[in-house]
């Protein structure tokens, strides 16, 4: 089975909540799920978070990454790149080619840009990842 990571901001706890799920119903398996967490009130709490999530990345076939992501989800972005996991990076509009909003990071290889509804981001992770 292949393990999955979704990098976002809390902002979008409810697509991250939503795409999860899909991918589950398809027999993915969610390496750590960080929308679990609760408030954060110290440091050692924040330190044991990011062990969890970059030990997560590091055992995923792919990660995805909701835009507009945070500081945490590009570091996980850097992390994926590192390791050479697959990258499935979704904006519903194209920021990600927007030259005022877009990073270097997000155009080598190894990063797959999707747009438009969640749903054909579900799609082309599906048919990508054939499980």
């Amino acid at each position: 089975m292949k393990h999955f990571y979704i990098a976002s901001s809390l902002r979008n706890i409810e697509n991250v909540k939503f795409v999860c799920e899909k991918l589950k119903q398809e027999g993915f398996i969610h390496s750590y799920d960080w929308t679990q967490n609760e408030k954060v009130t110290s440091i050692e709490q924040l330190k044991d978070i990011g062990m969890k999530e970059m030990n997560a990345i590091k055992k995923s076939s792919f990660i995805v990454v909701l835009l507009p992501g945070g500081k945490g989800s590009h570091i996980e972005l850097g992390i994926a790149l590192g390791k050479g996991i697959k990258i499935y990076l979704y904006s519903q509009n194209d920021e990600a080619n927007d030259i005022e909003t877009t990073s270097t990071f997000y155009h080598l290889d190894g990063i797959h840009k999707c747009k438009g509804t969640l749903e054909e981001l579900i799609q082309v992770i599906l048919k990508d990842q054939k499980i």
